[in-house]
């Protein structure tokens, strides 16, 4: 489904970023910083040198190929190709997002000289990019030679090497069904004044939720006191917890 396309693709994608990450703090006798990153060089803004320790992202890219690939290397079906397509659609994304940094030198930082290295964006720009990809994720079937994949729905383009691929659509995970692994969102807790994906018409399907008013302990007036504590009371709070109804079809009830 798209789901699992999208959990492949931030996976591989997290294991590029925390190789790499490792290789540029030094933490790996393996790698370290980018060794081709030396000499001069030229961007729009004239000559630099490069210095400092750009990330060794190509390694990252390698490792997490050799590493997160291997299984599905084993297999020909279509799901081992879909899943290195996404495999690979997520290593695409970290370096999508590698951006250069520079340093002034020079009197009062006149950049009459400058510095620069290349490092990865926060983590968090290459969720959202792959988040928009399982938005637009494209369905598609085997070709006739097993070699590849076409659109499902020829109205839809071509999948680029960017764009998450999945098979078959995705379960309805708004009911329990333990044949797919969906637990359904009966009793899951929702947000009443949300418009997004935690709210309460979302969440619950359309279903209602029940509101409960309960009462706990959080710690207030908290004040720091030298040196060096930090000291709270416990409050008593009261506060109302949203929680989706469950199906009332006794279908539900049978396949739980």
């Amino acid at each position: 489904s798209r789901e699992s396309a999208f959990v492949h693709a931030i996976s591989s994608a997290g294991v590029v970023f925390a190789i790499t990450r490792a290789c540029s703090q030094g933490e790996l006798k393996s790698c370290s910083c980018d060794p081709k990153k030396k000499g001069s060089a030229k961007d729009s803004k004239g000559h630099f040198d490069w210095g400092g320790c750009s990330d060794n992202i190509d390694y990252g890219i390698k490792f997490a190929r050799a590493f997160v690939d291997a299984k599905e290397r084993k297999g020909k079906d279509a799901r081992a190709l879909m899943n290195l397509h996404n495999n690979r659609a997520g290593r695409k994304a970290v370096k999508r997002f590698l951006k250069q940094e520079c340093k002034c030198h020079g009197v009062s930082g006149s950049c009459t000289l400058r510095t620069c290295w290349l490092a990865m964006a926060d983590f968090r720009k290459t969720g959202d990019y792959l988040w928009k990809k399982y938005n637009g994720a494209i369905q598609v079937v085997m070709n006739q030679d097993g070699t590849g994949f076409t659109v499902a729905n020829k109205r839809f383009k071509k999948p680029t090497k960017n764009d998450l691929v999945y098979f078959e659509s995705s379960p309805d995970y708004c009911i329990r069904d333990r044949d797919v692994g969906s637990l359904g969102t009966a009793g899951r807790v929702c947000n009443q004044t949300s418009r997004g994906m935690d709210s309460c018409e979302v969440m619950c399907c359309g279903r209602g939720y029940d509101t409960s008013r309960v009462s706990r302990m959080t710690k207030c007036e908290c004040k720091f006191h030298w040196c060096c504590a930090v000291r709270c009371q416990d409050c008593l709070e009261v506060v109302d917890i949203h929680t989706c109804k469950a199906p009332k079809s006794t279908g539900w009830i049978s396949r739980t």
